[in-house]
């Protein structure tokens, strides 16, 4: 594993992030399609339950010599990843898969302006609530507050996660530190969905290998690039990049499970995505 770092980490930055955003964003739409088998709690516990064992089996990180603060640095990512991955998935059950990343981009954004005392920054802000409110607004009977109250957790995770995956980069080679990160998430969150999960894989065992699947497409392979691609750009970088997210999650809720947007949703969309790439591309170097 530690060549293919090597060779991830050769390729650009921007591209390793980009990739991931699409391969995140469409295995959440497939895994949308199952919901109504596994429910979001037993799909968020066999996502990360896959993805933490494959990923171990393939990175077998090192850890007899981390100390006590690269530790904490896994614990705290473990965190960040099981809390992404449940409230999203509770988001989605409730609302559409675009309108769901859209408002858990208010993470990044968060980080790409926290510090700074700019006004320009400021009305970048305010120009991404606005997109939220256009959502709410229009979005009639599709959104519940539950939905995006979930979302919105899922954002406050998404950016614990950028800092915590920044610093834990920073500590370990390669991917050791996610390999470890995920076992911790998936021992806070498979307990959680068993008892949607559990039923669901007796009845049909070959959601195992489907699970597998998604695990490396949005669990596996994001990651890995995230984590590689966070070692070498800041984290405001990071934040204008993941604004791609609401609009590639658009297309993918279209695509896969035929969740069609209407002219104002798409326009809110793009507020929030205008909002996070000028925060970014009006930032002091």
């Amino acid at each position: 594993m530690n060549n293919g770092s090597n060779r991830l980490g050769r390729i650009p930055a921007s591209v390793l992030v980009v990739a991931a955003v699409f391969s995140v964003q469409f295995g959440n739409a497939i895994v949308g399609s199952l919901f109504d088998r596994v429910g979001p709690y037993g799909a968020a516990a066999l996502r990360l339950g896959c993805g933490a064992l494959i990923l171990i089996a393939i990175v077998r990180p090192r850890v007899s010599s981390w100390p006590q603060r690269t530790w904490l640095g896994v614990i705290l990512l473990g965190v960040a990843l099981g809390g992404m991955n449940l409230f999203i998935y509770l988001a989605i059950a409730q609302i559409p898969l675009g309108i769901a990343v859209t408002i858990e981009l208010l993470g990044p954004l968060a980080i790409a302006t926290a510090g700074s005392r700019r006004i320009i920054d400021l009305l970048w802000v305010l120009l991404a609530v606005a997109g939220i409110t256009v959502l709410g607004l229009r979005a009639g009977g599709s959104i519940t507050v539950t939905g995006v109250a979930c979302a919105a957790v899922a954002a406050t995770c998404w950016a614990l996660y950028i800092v915590a995956s920044a610093r834990l980069g920073a500590r370990v080679n390669g991917v050791d530190g996610l390999a470890a990160a995920m076992l911790v998430a998936a021992a806070i969150v498979v307990p959680i969905g068993t008892f949607q999960a559990a039923p669901a894989v007796f009845a049909d065992p070959m959601l195992l290998v489907a699970f597998a699947g998604v695990a490396i497409l949005t669990s596996v392979v994001p990651y890995a690039l995230e984590f590689t691609a966070l070692k070498r750009m800041s984290t405001r970088v990071f934040g204008i990049l993941s604004s791609l997210g609401p609009a590639v999650a658009a297309l993918a809720g279209f695509t896969v499970l035929g969740q069609a947007l209407s002219a104002s949703q798409l326009g809110a969309i793009c507020l929030v995505v205008t909002a996070s790439a000028g925060v970014v591309a009006t930032a002091n170097r």
